[in-house]
């Protein structure tokens, strides 16, 4: 369906996603310069999820783009939206793999925002960070502190895990999941701010041959919780060491949608 996106450079995707309308504003435009070649291993341009090691992914283009559309609210700097400065960014990418959607997501938090990526194997946390220093604009966003690779369990979330000054505020504006959950885990859902909210997929039934659908879960400014339902997906399963995916049991208190 969404093979018409492809193109033969970065240039021509985008601007195949623009003309298809799953690019339509224009920072997420110009978030989307940053050259996919840098991310995956092979036909980066093509509108499809490119294999990478540990068997996990890089998602196709219009699954990122709808990720940042869905995000957007959250991403961008409060003075874009409404006129008022507010305190900082702070994004959580989890299943971070290859580096990219982190960068996009620097792209558009600004020069004070902060973006964290969390992966659970080191090979691929360490991929990450390789892949962004391959541009200028990498380097000067981990250099800055803008931009954080990390090792953990993403069903965990990131939080108190490190003493770092990136690390040592509470909460995320915006958490992404780039991997299929069994479950809604409460720890991500916690650590949202308020406002804020979490783009994730999740199983239909707690089982890995379960369809999954995308959700969003949002947090307003009192705290109230709003789960919605959107589309269907199929993403790699969100894995955890040393249990295996999803390992906690069905009887710990993550929730079900």
């Amino acid at each position: 369906m969404f093979q018409q996106s492809s193109g033969d450079s970065n240039e021509s995707l985008v601007e195949n996603m623009c003309n298809s309308n799953l690019i339509t504003h224009p920072l997420v435009e110009s978030a989307f310069k940053v050259d996919r070649s840098q991310y995956a291993p092979r036909e980066p341009y093509k509108d499809s999820p490119q294999l990478l090691s540990h068997q996990a992914t890089i998602s196709a283009p219009h699954m990122h783009a709808k990720a940042v559309n869905s995000l957007l609210p959250f991403l961008l700097p409060k003075d874009e939206i409404v006129g008022v400065k507010g305190r900082p960014r702070r994004v959580l990418d989890i299943g971070s793999g290859s580096g990219f959607l982190v960068h996009v997501f620097a792209e558009l938090v600004g020069e004070t925002g902060v973006v964290v990526g969390v992966d659970h194997i080191e090979e691929l946390r360490n991929l990450g960070e390789t892949n962004m220093r391959k541009s200028d604009e990498g380097i000067e966003l981990l250099n800055s502190g803008r931009v954080h690779f990390r090792l953990g369990d993403g069903r965990k979330g990131w939080s108190g895990q490190s003493s770092t000054d990136a690390d040592k505020e509470d909460g995320w504006d915006a958490i992404h999941v780039g991997a299929g959950a069994i479950r809604l885990h409460d720890e991500l859902v916690r650590q949202l701010r308020s406002p804020g909210r979490l783009f994730i997929p999740v199983a239909e039934e707690e089982s890995w041959f379960s369809d999954q659908y995308i959700w969003t879960v949002d947090k307003d400014e009192k705290g109230n919780v709003t789960k919605t339902k959107h589309y269907s997906a199929k993403y790699v399963w969100l894995m955890g060491a040393p249990e295996g995916p999803l390992g906690a049991s069905v009887e710990d208190s993550s929730e079900r949608l």
